[in-house]
């Protein structure tokens, strides 16, 4: 049971968690990346020598690196090429699932990207299930930024909560921002279309325009609280600091005068 994270919730009996990079990837057909961003680089070295060119490489991060602003699957890439000599099969998984409502078998979509269409059919076949659908896309583009941007429409979100505002003030704030979130994908070379999916509207939707859902799965509200400079014990701050190294948008915290 991972009481930190999914308390209440046992582990399937055929998961078996292990410490070791080597049990973790032995025999494995699939290999899902689901570390913070700022540490996919680190891990992927590290995994380089277990690699194997069969093996479906999937990351279900959302962010961008810091520093490089690469998408996750451009690291995994970079990474594998250059440090196991072949280019890998990757793709990306994006789309509203909070973790404890898949956990406890809640119906839940999310989409699959990549520019492998093989991947993309394993992928959704071994995936899905009654509560869980996965949809395809081509567009890693699109998907993985749409992942990444929306959090800093998600930190606005939890501003506008943070200073008790209402509903139009958030719809405001969610409509403009899913506008602003498509030309930039369109100009970094993904489709306008994705965002009107899971991986845009559909993120959007689930984090920042339901104030019902349980705050501890909602880091934008706790980011935004302490940007609009709500006074919290230094546990909160600590806690802060911890997410501004999940949620790439926060790269250097909050200003001061």
């Amino acid at each position: 049971m991972n009481e930190l994270f999914l308390p209440a919730q046992a582990i399937p009996e055929n998961v078996h968690p292990t410490n070791s990079f080597a049990d973790a990837t032995r025999s494995a057909e699939i290999v899902v990346g689901v570390m913070p961003s700022h540490h996919c680089r680190a891990i992927f070295e590290k995994l380089c020598s277990l690699m194997e060119p069969s093996m479906l490489l999937v990351s279900a991060t959302k962010g961008l690196e810091n520093g490089t602003l690469l998408r996750m699957t451009e690291v995994v890439s970079q990474v594998v090429s250059e440090g196991c000599g072949f280019t890998p099969r990757v793709g990306a998984l994006s789309g509203p699932t909070f973790a404890k409502e898949v956990a406890r078998g809640d119906p839940t979509a999310i989409t699959i990207a990549s520019h492998d269409a093989e991947l993309q059919s394993t992928i959704q076949r071994e995936f899905s299930g009654p509560t869980f659908r996965v949809y395809t896309s081509d567009d890693l583009i699109g998907v993985e930024l749409g992942g990444a941007l929306k959090n800093i429409i998600a930190i606005g979100a939890g501003v506008c909560d943070g200073l008790g505002l209402g509903h139009n003030s958030v719809a405001a704030l969610i409509t403009r921002g899913l506008a602003e979130m498509t030309r930039l994908i369109v100009a970094c070379g993904g489709r306008p279309q994705t965002m009107a999916g899971l991986a845009g509207l559909g993120d959007l939707v689930a984090g920042d325009g339901d104030r019902h859902v349980d705050v501890e799965d909602r880091r934008d509200v706790r980011i935004g609280e302490v940007l609009r400079g709500r006074p919290h014990d230094r546990a909160f701050r600590r806690s802060f600091e911890r997410l501004d190294g999940e949620v790439n948008s926060v790269h250097s915290g909050p200003s001061r005068e």
